[in-house]
C-alpha cells in the first residue's frame, strides 16, 4: 500500500507534529503475522523513517503456535505486542474461528492488543442496511452498521477472557460510554487490563457525519458527543491510559468511493498531538496527564525502557510545545497545521487547534525548529522492546 503512504512520508508527519516514536499495527499488504514479515518492515525503515520506529505482530485464525514459539525462544523482543482483530477492518485479520481467540488470550509474556467490535453484529446490521439503501448506504449508516451494540459486547467477552487468563490485554480505540465503565470496573479486577483511545475519538462525534462524511469513516465507528464527553473524562480521569494515532491514510480519491467501496481511516498522526494539547485545556487536563498518555505509559506498557521521560540515561526524545498558540489546521504548513502524509489531506483541516509543537529533538538532535524540519536526512532508529 506503498502509494498512499511508506515508511518516509508518514514518519515525517509524525515528526512535524511532534511524534517522536511510533508502533506500526501488523495489518498491512501483506498482513506482519511472523517475524519473517517483521524483518521485511524493519528493512524497509532502516535508513527512511524520520521518527524512531517498532512493530506490533498480528494473530490470525492460525498462527498462535508461531506466536507463542518467538515468545519462548527469545525473539520477544522484535516486537511491541500481539494485534488481534476480533471484528474484521482493514487489513482482513479477523480471528474467529474455533479456540483462537482463547488460546490468544492465553499467551504469557507479552500484551495482547483487540480491536473490539463483533463481527456476527456488524455482518447483520449491513445487511439491513443493503435492504433498506441497497447499494447507496449513506456514510452517516457507519454509526449504525458498526454500532455500539457490537462494541460493547465484543468489549465485554475480551475482558472476561482477561480475567479468565489473566491476560495483559490493551484495549485499542475505545469509543463508547459503557466500555469505559466496564474498562473501570474490570482493571479492579485485572491490574494488567489497560485501554487505549485516539485523539479522533475525542474531537469527531456522530454529527460530523454530515459535514464530513466518508473523511470520517472509520473503524469502530465514532459516535455520539455523549460518548465523546465519557472519553474525554475517561482520559482525564485515568481509565484511558495511553492515546493512538489510528493513524490510517487512504488516496482521497478512495474516500470518495461509496460507502460499501470507501476505505475506513484517516490520516491523523500530524495533529495527534495537538488536538490531545486542544482538549486538555477544554478539559482542564493537565500537561503531566498529556505526557503519561502519549509517552510515559506507552513505554511503561511495551517495555521501552530507554524512553518515555525526561532523566539521566534516557534517549532525549523531546518535545518544546507552545500551549498556547492557536493556528487553523490548513493554514500554512508548520507542525500540525500542514498534511505531510503522502495522501495530502487531513480531516481536521479548518479546525482552529490550541497547543503547537515547535521544536523537536531526536536522541538529543534538533530535528524539527519552528514547525519545520531543519534539513531532509531521516535519523529514527528502531525501538528496543524488553517483555515482563
Amino acid at each position: 500500500m506503498t502509494h498512499k503512504a511508506d515508511m518516509a512520508s508518514e514518519p515525517k508527519a509524525a515528526l512535524l507534529g511532534g511524534v517522536t516514536s511510533f508502533i506500526d499495527m501488523p495489518n498491512n499488504n501483506p498482513p506482519t503475522t511472523s517475524l519473517e514479515r517483521l524483518r521485511e518492515k524493519a528493512a524497509l525503515a532502516e535508513g527512511r523513517c524520520f521518527a524512531n520506529w517498532g512493530f506490533h505482530i498480528g494473530a490470525d485464525n492460525s498462527n498462535t503456535e508461531t506466536l507463542e514459539k518467538c515468545l519462548s525462544e527469545g525473539q520477544a523482543n522484535a516486537f511491541a505486542g500481539i494485534k488481534v482483530f476480533m471484528g474484521s477492518s482493514t487489513g482482513n485479520m479477523l480471528v474467529d474461528k474455533g479456540n483462537a481467540l482463547e488460546d490468544l488470550f492465553s499467551i504469557t509474556g507479552a500484551r495482547i492488543l483487540i480491536h473490539s467490535e463483533d463481527e456476527a453484529i456488524i455482518k447483520a446490521n449491513l445487511e439491513k442496511a443493503k435492504e433498506k439503501f441497497g447499494e447507496n448506504i449513506p456514510m452517516r449508516e457507519h454509526e449504525n452498521i458498526r454500532s455500539r451494540t457490537a462494541c460493547i459486547k465484543s468489549t465485554i467477552k475480551a475482558l472476561e477472557m482477561a480475567m479468565k487468563h489473566g491476560t495483559k490485554l490493551h484495549v485499542c480505540h475505545v469509543t463508547t460510554a459503557e466500555e469505559v465503565e466496564m474498562i473501570r470496573t474490570a482493571k479492579q479486577y485485572n491490574p494488567e487490563i489497560t485501554a487505549e483511545t485516539s485523539a479522533n475519538y475525542l474531537w469527531f462525534c456522530n454529527e460530523d457525519y454530515d459535514r464530513l462524511g466518508s473523511l470520517v469513516k472509520c473503524n469502530p465507528a465514532i459516535k455520539t458527543a455523549a460518548d465523546r464527553a465519557a472519553l474525554r473524562q475517561a482520559v482525564k480521569d485515568g481509565v484511558i491510559d495511553t492515546i493512538g494515532s489510528d493513524h490510517a491514510p487512504h488516496l482521497m480519491e478512495e474516500k470518495q468511493h461509496p460507502y460499501l467501496s470507501c476505505p475506513s481511516g484517516m490520516p491523523s498522526i500530524q495533529q495527534e498531538i495537538s488536538v490531545l494539547l486542544t482538549v486538555a485545556s477544554q478539559e482542564d487536563i493537565p500537561l503531566s496527564r498529556v505526557a503519561s498518555l502519549i509517552s510515559e505509559k506507552t513505554a511503561e506498557l511495551f517495555g521501552i525502557e530507554d524512553r518515555g521521560v525526561i532523566k539521566t540515561g534516557m534517549a532525549a526524545d523531546l518535545i518544546i510545545i507552545d500551549p498556547n498558540k492557536k493556528f487553523i489546521v490548513g493554514e500554512s504548513d508548520e507542525g500540525a497545521a500542514g498534511a505531510a502524509y503522502k495522501c495530502g489531506w487531513t480531516p481536521y483541516k479548518g479546525a482552529e487547534l490550541t497547543g503547537m509543537v515547535e521544536e523537536v529533538f531526536l536522541a538529543g538532535r534538533h530535528v524539527v525548529a519552528g514547525g519545520s524540519l531543519i534539513d531532509g536526512t531521516p535519523h529514527g532508529t528502531a525501538l528496543k522492546f524488553t517483555k515482563f
